[in-house]
């Protein structure tokens, strides 16, 4: 009954914008919003929209018009049309698309201004800023921890896939003592074997039988002590690495900090960090890995906006939309701060900006997010 609800509530709103009539002197925020209402991922558009209403509730500013479109999933000619209608409306602003995989169609509205709500570009182009959490901004936030921790041997494991060519682009950046880079199989059966190699496991486990051996020949308090305490170990000596950075997700980071627990890594020596962490519970769940840190959002506030979102809607939203929330914000500061919005220009702002996600930078004609370090402790996720 909710979903039906909502579903109907959102055309009603996309129906009541259509027949707005645009005066670009009247004083109003016309902001565009493009997301996906039809298609696989039209439950993804339902709650960016919801969530930009949360924010515009928040704001409590009449001026701002809110021209929501449906964009489709992954359809050029939806998204063409949606953004046609959305100008049409007045809107020189729109925050959308939810990715980056039709980013080229961008290209053709140099006049009007894009909030992209993708994390896989951080670079500011003629219209176009994306606000997702990128990957470069989390491994800076990663770095600087690392540096912090007087790690110098850290070791990158990626899958190899499609984005392989992304991440190693994107591994430059990072400026850290000592890096090795590892690609592995997203096959799990094929997994384990490869970081039993990249850890040295089979000489580590003959190294402690080998021990063993030599211990059992002897007959002294010290030796059976000894022994006695190799019991309870799988392997013997030290792993070449004591960092290690996962840029992987779901199950496939799971199978990962599950191989290099089977293959004795002590993440008590060897700090094990990762990205794209949303607060996932689920990572509790069969992971052997006590000491995971990661860089994320604010967890405060992204608390507090799911409760807000749940308590408003009466159910939870997706992840993503925080950034549509945070998108709006950013949109009526600057439209505040300079009386207007013309340029792309007006975003190029030297003062930090604080949101939900955290504190927005706009440097080098980038958008970074500085984000805070969490760490995984008692079944429970705690700022480090």
């Amino acid at each position: 009954m909710i979903k039906i609800i909502i579903t109907f509530l959102s055309y009603i709103l996309i129906l009541f914008n259509f027949n707005l009539i645009a005066d670009e002197n009247d004083g109003k925020l016309r902001v565009g919003l493009l997301a996906p209402f039809s298609g696989e991922y039209s439950n993804l558009g339902e709650s960016l929209l919801l969530s930009t209403q949360l924010a515009l509730n928040e704001i409590d500013d009449k001026n701002i018009i809110i021209i929501p479109r449906d964009s489709g999933s992954n359809d050029k000619v939806k998204l063409n049309l949606a953004i046609k209608e959305i100008i049409g409306g007045g809107a020189k602003i729109i925050i959308g698309p939810v990715t980056s995989s039709l980013s080229g169609e961008l290209e053709k509205y140099r006049d009007t201004i894009f909030i992209s709500l993708s994390n896989k570009e951080t670079r500011i182009t003629n219209n176009v800023i994306n606000v997702g959490i990128s990957l470069e901004s989390q491994l800076k936030a990663i770095e600087l921890f690392l540096i912090k921790q007087k790690k110098n041997k850290t070791i990158i494991l990626y899958p190899k896939n499609e984005y392989e060519k992304f991440v190693e682009e994107k591994i430059k950046s990072i400026k850290l003592k000592k890096i090795k880079t590892f690609k592995y199989s997203p096959d799990p059966r094929i997994l384990t074997g490869e970081i039993e190699k990249l850890t040295n496991y089979s000489k580590r486990k003959k190294n402690l039988e080998a021990r063993k051996k030599i211990l059992k020949k002897q007959d002294n308090i010290k030796s059976k002590r000894e022994l006695k305490n190799l019991e309870n170990l799988y392997t013997l000596g030290s792993v070449n690495f004591d960092s290690v950075i996962i840029i992987d997700f779901g199950n496939s980071l799971k199978s990962v900090l599950a191989s290099l627990i089977f293959s004795d890594v002590d993440d008590k020596l060897v700090t094990i960090t990762t990205v794209n962490q949303w607060f996932d519970e689920s990572i509790f769940r069969g992971n052997s890995v006590k000491n995971l840190y990661f860089p994320s959002v604010d967890m405060k506030q992204f608390k507090k906006y799911n409760k807000n979102y749940y308590k408003t809607f009466s159910q939870k939203p997706d992840e993503i939309t925080i950034l549509s929330y945070d998108a709006l914000g950013l949109i009526y500061y600057v439209w505040n701060k300079n009386n207007g919005i013309n340029t792309i220009n007006d975003f190029l702002i030297s003062n930090k900006i604080r949101g939900k996600i955290g504190t927005f930078e706009f440097k080098n004609n980038k958008v970074f997010q500085q984000l805070k370090m969490y760490k995984t402790q008692n079944g429970k996720f705690k700022e480090f």
